[in-house]
């Protein structure tokens, strides 16, 4: 499942090519309780594949702190880790991929990697060359192996 950032949607570019893989694209509406009450009855009980963009992955994140056994893998593009809402109790295990942009001016590169560390024990980083939008990088990730049964995280 795809979470979309604060200022996104479902039609957003991240989320139509997500769409298009066969990635669940939810919209939320409203703060972050508000967000993560509409997020919790879509999750159920199953195994998921959380993708979180920025606010997203602040979402995503949280609720895989609250939820390892229900997070088969995280992956965090350019997650609003900067907000003081991100509050780590305990690390998880979870495989977490962070790809964050080095040329990011609205959450710093290197502490969303702190904050990153600091939340998730099996953690990867890619810096890239893009920005907060991530919108180059990610039309040419590998999204079939960054989310199916290739261990690449």
């Amino acid at each position: 499942m795809f979470l979309h950032g604060l200022d996104s949607s479902s039609q957003g570019r991240k989320a139509r090519l997500l769409a298009s893989l066969g990635v669940e694209t939810p919209d939320f509406r409203g703060d972050l309780a508000a967000r993560m009450a509409q997020l919790e009855p879509l999750l159920g009980s199953e195994r998921w594949v959380l993708i979180g963009s920025s606010f997203g992955g602040l979402m995503a994140a949280l609720w895989t702190l609250r939820h390892p056994a229900r997070v088969h893998r995280l992956i965090l593009l350019a997650p609003a880790f900067h907000r003081p809402d991100f509050v780590v109790e305990r690390p998880v295990d979870v495989p977490t991929l962070l790809v964050h942009g080095t040329r990011d001016t609205v959450v710093p590169h290197e502490l969303a990697r702190a904050r990153a560390g600091e939340a998730f024990s099996h953690l990867r980083v890619e810096w890239v060359d893009d920005d907060h939008r991530l919108e180059a990088t990610a039309r040419h990730l590998d999204w079939p192996a960054l989310m199916g049964n290739r261990s690449c995280i």
